[in-house]
Formats: structure tokens, C-alpha cells, sequence
């Protein structure tokens, strides 16, 4: 599994980019709507998700973990391959997407090309519940003195950080900042996910 890349833009297009990582020309599809496109020479660092499929390997690659996964939700909704999913994000950002479905608007999906009404009302459907981490970033970032969530969830992985010696400060922040990567919304995960963070930050 290809995580991620590092490298030299050998190359570029609407929606395409050639990385040069180790001597290789590696083409990565990436959302060519919301993304610039990077210029040659330009070192460029993107998350990745490698689809394979009988006759191809074809590496997609998004500038934040958030789009990454909500790639990976988007192609998992029946009717949504990986081309569909990348028109989704080269129309909309995560946080468009988490508010199109909290308000079972279906209408910003129907203007992706080769997505109709069906599928755009499948996604809203089958999205419920699965991105409100995005709303509170988004609802976050437009409101720089909103107060951090304090859910059961973040308080209790919270309380746990601080059990193993974490200040409360720090500890709710790592909460919130790997809900906002999209962490999976359990105790368990959520707290592995936090606590890399946390660790991460003091090498």
C-alpha cells in the first residue's frame, strides 16, 4: 500500500501530476477543480490511496488526510467508483460534502459529472452520521472563538489521555485535531489516533 508521496513535479495537468520519487515517475489523479495545479520543479507531499482493479494500478492523491477519507467513504457508497469520488472532490471540499449531507441537500452532488440523481441521493443516505467530525471543523474554522466540543466521546478519550500522564489542555486538542483527520468515532480508535499526535509532537 502506497500511503503516501513525497517528490519533485516532473509533470502536470487538469486533475493528473508526475512525481519523481527515487528515480520514478509516479502519475497520481488528484482533484482537479479545487487543487492548483503545481508547477514543474515544484516538491510537492500528497496522501495517497492505490485502487487496484484487473487491468490497472491507479494511485489517487489529496493534499489533507480529510480528503483521503472521505475519498475512501465516498467510494465505499454503492455506485461510486474512484473517478466519481475524485469528481466529488474536485467539486467540493470535505466540509462541503459533511454539510451537503447533514442537510440531506443532494443537489451539490447531482452537479458532479457522471453522478446522477440516484447516486447523489445514495450518498446523502449512505454518508448520515459518518462526517460530523468535518462539521465541527468546519463550524471551528469559520468561528475562531467557538468552544472545542465537549461530547461524551472527547471527553471520555480525553480522560484517558490524562490517565496516562497528558495535560488536560493538550490532550482534549490532540482529541479534536484527529476527529478533524477523521479518526474512526470509537473510545479505541479515536484515542490511538490521539495519542500519535501527542507523541508525535514531542520528537
Amino acid at each position: 500500500m502506497i500511503a503516501s508521496l513525497r517528490g519533485e513535479v516532473l509533470a502536470s495537468g487538469v486533475g493528473w501530476v508526475v512525481l519523481g520519487v527515487g528515480g520514478v515517475g509516479m502519475r497520481v489523479e488528484v482533484p482537479g477543480g479545487r487543487m492548483p495545479r503545481p508547477a514543474v520543479g515544484e516538491q510537492l507531499f500528497l496522501h495517497t490511496s492505490l485502487i487496484v482493479r484487473e487491468d490497472s494500478l491507479t494511485l489517487y492523491g489529496f493534499e489533507t488526510e480529510a480528503e483521503l477519507w472521505v475519498f475512501g467513504v465516498l467510494i465505499g457508497v454503492s455506485g461510486v467508483g474512484p473517478r466519481s469520488g475524485l469528481g466529488v472532490l474536485s467539486e467540493l471540499s470535505p466540509a462541503e460534502i459533511a454539510r451537503a449531507v447533514a442537510a440531506e441537500d443532494d443537489k451539490p452532488f447531482r452537479k458532479v459529472s457522471g453522478i446522477g440523481p440516484k447516486t447523489a441521493k445514495l450518498i446523502t443516505v449512505s454518508l448520515a452520521g459518518k462526517l460530523s467530525s468535518l462539521e465541527l471543523a468546519d463550524d471551528a474554522a469559520a468561528d475562531p472563538g467557538a468552544v472545542a466540543p465537549h461530547d461524551a466521546l472527547t471527553d471520555a478519550v480525553t480522560e484517558g489521555l490524562q490517565g496516562l500522564g497528558w495535560g488536560e489542555g493538550e490532550a482534549r486538542q490532540a482529541v479534536i485535531d484527529a476527529r478533524d483527520a477523521g479518526a474512526e468515532m470509537t473510545n479505541a480508535q479515536l484515542l490511538r489516533a490521539a495519542l500519535t499526535l501527542l507523541q508525535r509532537g514531542r520528537r
